[in-house]
């Protein structure tokens, strides 16, 4: 019987699954594992964790729903900690396995990992393979190489949507044949957390549970339940409520929902009911999330350092620690800025409008180095993905790709086009 390993990442499903599929596909057995990398729940260089709280629940309940869903096909989650280079090496040749498929990483420090992890794996002749599993086109698909990928959003939008085709959604798997082994009945050692301090703060936005079946349910409710999609382009803009946005992004950064799937249910949405501007819109940030993992390929180490994408010019800022934490706290006295920060502080999520003034604000009126509030958004946000945050972020502070250069917000004028009469800096700014 030949053996594989589907290794899962941030492509947390069942359905839509390349990895998966081309594993049954070409293989009798198949072992699908969660690797638990320790340096996942350590600190960044600039002090913050890399999972935090909000996160840490949210990948949690998301891989005990892979679980369920994966027993429902006669298979299981393996659970594994430590390095991946050694813990799937371990459970490889302890089983005999002749490949490992895994999602193709984009971001230096995962695909460091997956190289470490094919490295290792030669020497017990077991072979590795990545495949895309996380955007809308594979690489090949592109009308252009990665090292060629238009460098301003538009010319690449334009390019993507006009050459190239999004695949059809691949079925679920109907069955995993996946031998009976001790692994698949141990106990997970998740990383612990107090379940205090998750208290349900009522103003959030939604509650949101990790996992595919939420995923589901949720692009189900916001595309055929609600018709909130009809309105998108003209409530995206909102700060309260959980029908202004999609709220899709969590599912999205953490693979338990497919961007395709998201994409032909609207397809589908539009054929049967209406195509309108918002329906498009939501497709178009779609390209947005796309754009930016295909600029974190092709500048794989720029986004992280202080000149970004620019010439180096001036030296960085010094670092003014009080006006920082006073920004993490929501007490600039600025407070449009002071309500999106006790949100996020308080919920793990915050709205775009809200990401950008923020981001614009720590920038360019605080002078404080952008990479300082990456990172904590890399700790706080529910939603955390590493290209769409750093790039937007390296956006905003005026070395990304940005082709009007730095987006200096006029904090007042948003506060007033976005919350004129006030109700969300009420609502977070009250009894704190």
């Amino acid at each position: 019987m030949k053996k594989a390993i589907v290794w899962f990442t941030k492509d947390l499903r069942v359905h839509d699954n390349a990895v998966l599929n081309e594993a049954i596909h070409y293989f009798d057995e198949v072992f699908p594992i969660y690797c638990l990398e320790e340096a996942h729940f350590g600190n960044t260089p600039y002090g913050f964790q890399k999972t935090g709280k909000f996160r840490k629940r949210f990948l949690k309940e998301s891989l005990l729903n892979l679980n369920e869903n994966l027993k429902a096909l006669g298979s299981g989650l393996v659970f594994l900690k430590g390095k991946p280079e050694m813990a799937i090496k371990e459970f490889a040749s302890k089983h005999k396995v002749e490949k490992v498929f895994a999602m193709l990483q984009i971001a230096p420090e995962e695909r460091a990992v997956q190289q470490s992890v094919k490295a290792v794996l030669q020497s017990i002749d077991c072979k590795f393979e990545a495949i895309p599993n996380q955007a809308l086109f594979w690489a090949k698909d592109l009308p252009f190489s990665i090292s060629q990928a238009p460098d301003v959003f538009t010319t690449f939008r334009n390019k993507a949507e006009s050459k190239s085709a999004v695949k059809a959604v691949l079925n679920t798997p109907e069955r995993i044949n996946t031998p009976a082994i001790e692994e698949l009945s141990a106990a997970w050692n998740f990383p612990e957390h107090n379940e205090d301090d998750f208290p349900t703060d009522s103003r959030a936005v939604l509650c949101f549970k990790g996992g595919e079946t939420e995923a589901l349910k949720r692009l189900s409710y916001y595309v055929e339940g609600s018709n909130a999609i009809v309105t998108y382009k003209n409530t995206r803009n909102q700060m309260i409520g959980e029908r202004y946005s999609t709220k899709f992004s969590p599912w999205l950064a953490m693979g338990c929902l497919s961007p395709r799937q998201v994409y032909h249910q609207i397809k589908k949405f539009e054929k049967e009911h209406v195509a309108n501007e918002s329906t498009y819109w939501v497709i178009f940030e779609l390209l947005w999330r796309e754009y930016f993992m295909v600029m974190m390929q092709k500048y794989p180490y720029q986004f992280f350092v202080y000149e970004g994408l620019s010439s180096p010019t001036a030296n960085k800022p010094k670092f003014n620690s009080a006006l920082f934490q006073k920004w993490i706290d929501g007490k600039t006295g600025k407070d449009f800025i002071d309500a999106n920060m006790v949100e996020l502080k308080q919920t793990g999520f915050m709205s775009n409008r809200g990401r950008q003034n923020v981001a614009s604000y720590l920038c360019h009126d605080l002078n404080i180095d952008w990479r300082y509030g990456a990172a904590y958004f890399e700790e706080q946000l529910i939603d955390y993905d590493v290209s769409s945050n750093w790039c937007n972020w390296a956006y905003i502070a005026g070395v990304g790709n940005n082709p009007r250069g730095k987006s200096v917000f006029n904090i007042e004028k948003q506060a007033n086009d976005y919350d004129r009469d006030k109700s969300y800096r009420k609502l977070w700014l009250t009894n704190i």
